[in-house]
């Protein structure tokens, strides 16, 4: 069995020192792996990014990563990366990391994502060279998660790893006006068509915690806004199984 403990959105500031740690004391004995789906950071300033890494450091599982519209605000999201990594912390983005977890093979791949909108109310990149370069950049980053996911195809598990939504279900209790800002369904296009066993998300504070993807694959949204914890815990007893939160 993989436990795997999950959250997002911390939006960790140069105060918040001491606020995770004591939470994490015990996250060994429950999961097996830390994910995280971004907003780590207020600003994206590399000093909240090494005051988490610190929180970090000593938490006693690998802990794999994507970052955030937020890490990306100071335009300092390398140097973000960098803290975190210095704590080991796995950064992703449009790459794949892979974990042996008493011998159970666990694959992760993990992109920010980012927003496009679903069926119904999209943007395309049609028109102006601003409108295409927004769709456009969603096509690649959602390409990024299909390819990496491919990469890790003989995983027993998979995982893919978004700060953005690839689902509108778990943004219910978001205002309808700001989906597309939330996420693509390029993201699940991608997820569906490569093949995982979850995907995590954050961004969505109001939103809700779990939906799926067109080819039925469970979505959890995980911003601690919405779990109203430090992180959940979901199982997997075998392969292909139905992640159990705990």
């Amino acid at each position: 069995m993989i436990r795997i403990a999950a959250a997002g959105d911390l939006h960790f500031g140069r105060d918040s020192a001491g606020t995770l740690r004591p939470h994490l004391e015990r996250l060994a004995n429950q999961a097996d792996v830390l994910l995280m789906t971004g907003d780590l950071t207020k600003w994206g300033d590399p000093e909240e990014g090494a005051v988490l890494a610190r929180e970090l450091a000593a938490v006693g599982v690998p802990t794999v990563t994507v970052l955030g519209n937020h890490d990306y605000q100071s335009n300092a999201q390398g140097e973000v990366r960098r803290a975190l990594e210095g704590a080991g912390v796995t950064v992703l983005e449009g790459e794949h990391t892979l974990l042996e977890i008493d011998g159970t093979r666990l694959g992760v791949a993990g992109v920010k994502g980012f927003g496009g909108g679903f069926p119904g109310a999209c943007a395309t990149d049609f028109g102006e060279p601003e409108m295409k370069a927004f769709v456009r950049h969603t096509k690649n980053v959602s390409c990024l998660l299909q390819i990496a996911l491919e990469e890790i195809r003989d995983a027993d598990v998979r995982v893919a790893l978004s700060h953005y939504s690839p689902v509108v279900e778990t943004l219910q209790g978001e205002r309808l006006e700001i989906y597309p800002f939330l996420g693509s369904y390029l993201l699940a296009e991608a997820i569906d068509t490569a093949g995982a066993d979850l995907a995590l998300h954050g961004h969505a504070h109001a939103g809700a915690e779990a939906g799926m993807t067109p080819g039925g694959i469970p979505v959890r949204n995980v911003a601690q806004q919405v779990i109203k914890r430090p992180y959940n815990v979901y199982c997997f007893a075998e392969r292909r199984a139905s992640p159990v939160s705990v």
